[in-house]
């Protein structure tokens, strides 16, 4: 899930949330082993199947900013499918720009994801002013190692090999949360999430210290044990840039669910509030 705001745009920014301070320094670090087997799987027994609606708006814009107001919905549905994780996010955005223009957004983006991280599928519609900007659809797959192939179908035919420590998003969401109960805060690794053409992108990670849900008394599904303050920066593997394409923070509860978000493109940001929640069944497989 940490990964599927980036499925906007980069025209308009990107959305999700995170990391002011870690940029270039996690940049830096190298990649660590990956997750033993049971620990993932210690973690992924947590995971609270589940269906959020977000409120999305803009946070804050610095001098010069051409965006001026953001406005709009998320819903983020991370189901249990048995042998897979699939994932559907859907946007309904409109951004104001300082010169008077503005723009409706309508972003519908679907994965599933096997389990065992090896294997992927994703599907993206994106519709501006009511009309079809961009479709991405396609599959990949890994090898053990990480590395491996995508194939898209859409926007047209194309292979994309990816390299060797290659994460999806769901296996990249429960690392985070392995890596900070193993008190492990900072990692870095590349995630491949389909959301466009462009290929994977380096994702640096930071967890904060543990504490109480700061949510806990809307609902039930907020009253868990542990959750963690998680900054990210996004660098696309194809640029050269030592700044991120943007950055992210949200708080995330131990049984997958975000409390809230924030994005941060440099000269705006925007925040996502939690609004509904629900649970959705875990598959009992």
């Amino acid at each position: 899930m940490l990964d599927r705001l980036s499925a906007l745009p980069a025209t308009v920014g990107t959305v999700l949330a995170a990391t002011v301070t870690a940029g270039a320094l996690l940049a830096a670090t190298p990649v660590l082993a990956q997750p033993a087997a049971t620990s993932m799987a210690a973690v992924a027994a947590k995971i609270q199947p589940h269906r959020a609606i977000y409120a999305m708006s803009l946070g804050s814009a610095r001098n010069g900013s051409k965006v001026s107001d953001v406005r709009g919905r998320m819903m983020f549905e991370w189901a249990d499918a048995c042998d897979g994780w699939t994932t559907e996010q859907r946007f309904q955005l409109r951004f104001v720009y300082s010169e008077g223009d503005d723009m409706a957004m309508n972003t519908n983006y679907t994965t599933w994801e096997a389990k065992n991280g090896l294997r992927y599928r994703f599907n993206v519609r994106k519709l501006v002013n009511g009309e079809l900007d961009e479709e991405v659809r396609g599959e990949a797959n890994l090898q053990a190692d990480g590395a491996g192939s995508a194939q898209f179908t859409k926007p047209e035919p194309q292979e994309m090999e990816l390299p060797a420590g290659t994460m999806f998003p769901t296996a990249h969401t429960l690392a985070i949360l392995d890596h900070a109960e193993r008190n492990e805060p900072f990692f870095t690794r590349t995630i491949f999430d389909g959301s466009d053409a462009e290929g994977p992108t380096e994702v640096s990670t930071v967890a904060g210290k543990p504490g109480a849900p700061k949510e806990a008394g809307k609902d039930p599904l907020l009253k868990v044990g542990k959750s963690w303050p998680v900054r990210m920066a996004f660098f696309p593997l194809q640029s050269d840039s030592a700044q991120p394409e943007y950055e992210m923070s949200l708080r995330l509860l131990e049984n997958g669910i975000a409390e809230s978000m924030q994005i941060d493109y440099g000269d705006f940001t925007v925040n996502a509030v939690l609004e509904k929640i629900e649970a959705l069944p875990k598959s009992g497989c």
